[in-house]
């Protein structure tokens, strides 16, 4: 496993912890409690319970660290050039209809700049993180961006080729 710094770990286990509320009411969709913020925006009671998991998580291990949080807004504490953006359940309308495509996203901004984050993906373990300097991965192998340069070196296409003219 790579060295990750001690923020990213207080995100992933925020993330896991979190991550049980999830899985269990993505079984129960039918039963759950649901408001419209908006004209295509809802929020559940997941959303808010999955959010208050994290931030609680997050304030125990940083408790000065400002928060901005999709459901519960901007919360200013003491240490304002630290802020944690998270949103609990990104794709909430997938997660209304029983679609298995939705995340918890939550990053780190230090002095104005993000300087790591992660995407959690619950219903099939699948984590993807990045930190400032330290590269991005998932589920703890590196990723990088490919080296080619030509689309035709990228793609394996049955039957066909790309035309870039």
């Amino acid at each position: 496993m790579n060295s990750i710094s001690a923020n990213l770990n207080i995100m992933i286990k925020a993330c896991e912890k979190a991550s049980k509320i999830l899985i269990r009411d993505f079984g129960e969709i039918e039963k759950l409690q649901v408001s419209k913020k908006g004209p295509t925006d809802f929020v559940t009671n997941s959303d808010l319970k999955v959010e208050q998991i994290i931030i609680d998580e997050l304030k125990k291990a940083k408790p000065n660290y400002s928060i901005i949080s999709e459901e519960s807004g901007i919360e200013d504490n003491k240490d304002k050039t630290n802020t944690w953006i998270i949103d609990p359940i990104d794709g909430t309308i997938n997660f209304l209809h029983g679609l298995p495509h939705f995340a918890i996203s939550i990053a780190l901004k230090s002095n104005n700049e993000i300087v790591s984050g992660l995407i959690f993906d619950p219903i099939k373990n699948e984590m993807f993180y990045a930190e400032k300097d330290n590269g991005a991965f998932f589920n703890n192998h590196r990723i990088k961006v490919s080296k080619k340069n030509e689309m035709n070196d990228c793609l394996f296409v049955t039957g066909g080729k790309i035309n870039s003219e």
